[in-house]
C-alpha cells in the first residue's frame, strides 16, 4: 500500500472524526436544551398540582357558605 494512500486514509479519517465530534456536540446542546425545557415544564406542573387541592378545599368552603346563605334567605321569606 503506497504511503499516499495511507496519508489520504488518515486525513479522511481525521476529517470524519472531526465532523462526528462537531455533530455530537451540537446534538448534545439540543438534548440539553430540551431537557432544560422539560424540567421547567415538570416544575410548572408540580406547582399547579400542589395548588389544586388547596383550590378544591376553598371551593368546598365557598359552596358550603353559599348553601348557608341560601338557607338563611329561604328562612327569611
Amino acid at each position: 500500500m503506497p504511503v499516499e494512500s495511507i496519508i489520504a486514509a488518515a486525513v479522511s479519517g481525521a476529517v470524519t472524526l472531526i465532523g462526528v465530534l462537531i455533530a455530537n456536540s451540537k446534538s448534545q446542546a439540543v438534548t440539553d436544551t430540551k431537557l432544560e425545557e422539560l424540567t421547567r415544564e415538570v416544575r410548572e406542573h408540580n406547582h399547579f398540582a400542589q395548588r389544586v387541592p388547596v383550590l378544591e378545599e376553598k371551593m368546598k368552603v365557598a359552596d358550603h357558605r353559599i348553601g348557608d346563605l341560601e338557607n338563611k334567605l329561604e328562612n327569611l321569606t
